[in-house]
């Protein structure tokens, strides 16, 4: 755990600053090390929708390690042996998908701390320094560790208020798609009326004194984004970024961009 560099992330949100990085779903750890490069605040590891391993999780946020660049996983469902994880490979937080209630919010929140305001158990593992460091560990890993609930259900949407005055957590992440699907528009990044009910949601959390995220479609939506009040904002996914770029340059050859579910070979 990078607890100066964490440092540093809260104060940024804390003085109303955006802080931007990227959200990884492939295995190369190699595109961490491209974010730490540029001073990204902070990498989403996903391996909820990612196709990585332990040991792929491992070598991203290896690739974090000495530098300002925070390394979060999002884990598949919240499980507490799932944050466990996480936080003894070294982590600086967590991100807990479809969380809709109170009582969710507090047990993820549990797993991620020690005993007794926890129920993290205590492993022998990195970020302990293998067990050489327990004590140091404790009071950094309390002090410091980030829990971020991701908002994407009309319930979770309508619990707002409520999952904001959960104490250790400043920080929520927003999930467009599955809020729309939710409300009845699956496949759909926005549907009808889910725009301005996000925004609603983002003011209401902002009026909680915490801060919140999405992940933005375009450079012209994460512009759009920041202006909003978002300021947990991804400049893109790696796979979206390199889509992205390829299919521009596929365009300006005036070749056919498009893509297909098919696996079928493109006529």
């Amino acid at each position: 755990m990078k607890a100066a560099a964490l440092r540093k992330f809260r104060q940024k949100l804390a003085a109303d600053q955006p802080v931007y990085g990227l959200w990884n779903t492939l295995e190369s750890a190699s595109i961490t090390e491209m974010a730490v490069a540029l001073g990204l605040d902070w990498v989403v590891i996903d391996t909820e929708h990612g196709h990585l391993d332990w040991s792929d999780v491992l070598e991203h946020v290896r690739a974090t390690v000495r530098s300002d660049t925070i390394a979060l996983v999002r884990i598949q469902e919240l499980n507490a042996g799932l944050i466990k994880r996480v936080l003894d490979i070294g982590a600086d937080g967590v991100i807990i998908p479809w969380v809709e209630t109170v009582e969710q919010l507090r047990h993820a929140v549990a797993c991620a701390h020690y005993p007794p305001t926890g129920i993290r158990g205590m492993g022998g593992e990195r970020a302990t320094v293998w067990s050489r460091c327990m004590a140091e560990h404790v009071v950094e890993a309390e002090e410091s560790v980030l829990v971020v609930p991701i908002i994407e259900t009309v319930r979770a949407g309508r619990n707002i208020g409520l999952l904001c005055q959960v104490p250790g957590v400043e920080l929520f992440q927003f999930g467009p798609a599955d809020y729309s699907s939710t409300a009845g528009y699956a496949g759909q990044w926005e549907g009808p009326g889910v725009a301005q009910q996000l925004l609603a949601i983002k003011d209401s959390i902002r009026r909680h004194r915490k801060q919140c995220g999405v992940l933005p479609t375009s450079n012209e939506n994460l512009l759009q984004r920041r202006e909003q009040g978002f300021r947990f904002l991804g400049l893109g996914s790696d796979v979206g970024l390199l889509l992205r770029s390829l299919s521009g340059a596929l365009s300006a050859l005036g070749k056919d961009a498009k893509l297909s579910t098919s696996l079928s070979p493109v006529p």
